[in-house]
């Protein structure tokens, strides 16, 4: 009992002193931390949106658009793929839930449709009646499997746009099957975060049908509206040249005094731009942003260099946030702001003066409790809660964690639990000195007779918190990772932090007799 070895002891005090290094800096202003050297500690601890104020943003997909673009994609190739064919049909038209056609000529062209049919969609079924009508229409594992990829994909583009704003800890999660929830601490523009957020930005470049003039249109052409002036609209050819997921960069910048955004395409996309110009010199090229024309210069020489800019009257925010939105890529979808709470720093501090007080008031009844049940064994154990709490937020620091009420509740709750091993192990050790024996032998027995209970009980703790940080969500992870945190934590301080007090007392001050 009165041998700890070395290497542990030294574990425990460096340990320990980690522990301070990487807290202290939650208690140091942004200032001060800003003239620390890059090598010291500097994360902290972030508060959430219940803590410190900010937005709460509920957005919903618009599935149906995206089902709809999916039909019309299967309408335009089956046209295509019909025409190589030359099969002959009529009413080629998009359903609610699919496409429909008829053929001319059944017995001639019905084994060259059907393959063409089987390959527009994977999870599609394809009925033909006798009378020649062809129908493609989504399965209900269809409509799920885009629903799911449609909210996958806005999710990541939601949290590329929102990282790029440079707001810290954002809380980006699914919510049912089509919304999707988006926490921002500390947010003071909401305004502008929706609408970068909540922007398709879906960008193609079009060349312009010449041919048409006025508001006439095409099978082949769409009229589309100018950007700079919503009255005057320009014939865009419906094929896109060049898709806006071939961009890998954009970046605002200046040209002759005023902002634009340069763009720079992918190999594949650095062809496409390169063969285009050099086929169509003098002639419009349209650069079009959800359904609306940029721009329309007129191509005078081949750009081959895989790079562009784009100009059209922006103003240095405009600039941009239209690089911000290329670079993060075009949603799948639209997304519809079907909610929004924002959350004042008044209640933010608020809560945060409440859950110090709450902490503080805890630390204090339970010292007073170990202390006038345990004597020195009890100040032994109101020391280490005191470094237990320390470690807790040095790991939270570590992982640059958001720390909300429920995960405060977290800590509170931890305060309680870590002095319960302390106590089993100094009931063991009233026991055994009841029994007769003497004051090491029985602190001896009450470490080494309680460590298997102190193992048990922590153990079902971090099932229960495991469990609901797998199933839970937001709040419910934080007051898990807390509470998991919580319980490393004093386990170690139990265990090992306590017991090298009381050895280290026992071996500098020798007592005959220990007051317990």
């Amino acid at each position: 009992m009165l041998h700890i070895e070395k290497w542990k002891v030294i574990f425990i005090i460096l340990f320990c002193v980690w522990g301070f290094a990487y807290a202290s800096p939650n208690v140091m202003s942004e200032s001060f931390l800003a003239k620390m050297p890059s090598w010291l500690p500097s994360k902290t601890v972030n508060l959430g949106l219940d803590l410190q104020g900010g937005s709460h943003i509920l957005l919903e997909a618009d599935i149906d658009f995206m089902i709809n673009e999916r039909l019309e994609a299967m309408q335009d190739t089956a046209r295509t793929e019909m025409r190589k064919e030359s099969i002959g049909y009529t009413n080629l038209s998009v359903k609610k839930d699919g496409i429909s056609f008829k053929l001319r000529d059944v017995a001639k062209d019905k084994d060259a449709a059907y393959k063409i049919v089987r390959q527009l969609e994977e999870k599609a079924e394809v009925n033909f009646t006798d009378e020649g009508v062809v129908e493609v229409l989504l399965t209900e594992a269809g409509v799920n499997d885009i629903s799911a990829k449609v909210l996958g994909q806005s999710i990541e583009i939601v949290r590329r746009r929102v990282d790029e704003t440079g707001t810290k800890e954002p809380i980006i999660q699914r919510q049912g099957q089509k919304r999707i929830v988006v926490q921002l601490p500390g947010i003071d523009d909401p305004e502008g975060i929706k609408r970068i957020i909540g922007k398709t930005a879906k960008m193609s470049f079009h060349l312009v049908d010449s041919d048409i003039t006025g508001k006439s249109v095409s099978l082949t052409s769409q009229l589309l509206p100018m950007r700079e002036d919503k009255a005057q609209r320009i014939n865009v050819k419906k094929r896109v040249i060049i898709s806006g997921d071939m961009l890998v960069d954009a970046q605002a910048t200046f040209q002759d005094g005023a902002p634009v955004v340069s763009f720079k395409f992918n190999a594949i996309g650095a062809k496409k731009f390169c063969d285009t110009t050099r086929d169509n010199v003098d002639k419009p090229f349209a650069i079009v942003l959800d359904n609306e024309v940029i721009s329309a210069p007129v191509i005078r020489d081949a750009i081959c260099g895989g790079s562009g800019i784009i100009s059209g009257r922006f103003d240095v925010k405009e600039a941009n946030d239209l690089a911000l939105l290329l670079r993060a890529g075009a949603l799948p979808a639209p997304l519809n702001v079907v909610e929004e709470r924002t959350v004042g720093p008044t209640l933010g501090s608020d809560s945060v003066v409440a859950s110090k007080n709450a902490a503080i008031i805890s630390l204090i009844l339970v010292f007073a409790f170990m202390i006038v049940s345990y004597k020195l064994l009890g100040v032994f154990a109101s020391i280490a809660l005191v470094i237990n709490m320390v470690l807790i937020f040095a790991l939270l620091s570590v992982l640059t964690a958001t720390l909300t009420l429920p995960g405060i509740a977290g800590i509170i709750l931890t305060i309680g639990m870590a002095v319960d091993a302390n106590v089993l192990i100094y009931e063991r050790i009233k026991e055994e000195i009841k029994s007769g024996k003497t004051m090491l032998a029985a602190i001896d027995s009450g470490y080494k007779m309680s460590l298997s209970s102190i193992i048990d009980a922590n153990i079902t703790t971090l099932i229960v918190a495991l469990i609901l940080f797998s199933f839970g969500t937001g709040p419910v992870k934080g007051f898990a990772v807390t509470m998991t945190i919580g319980v490393v934590t004093s386990v170690f301080s139990a265990i090992m932090l306590t017991r090298l007090f009381v050895v280290t007392y026992l071996r500098h001050k020798r007592p005959t007799h220990l007051s317990i």
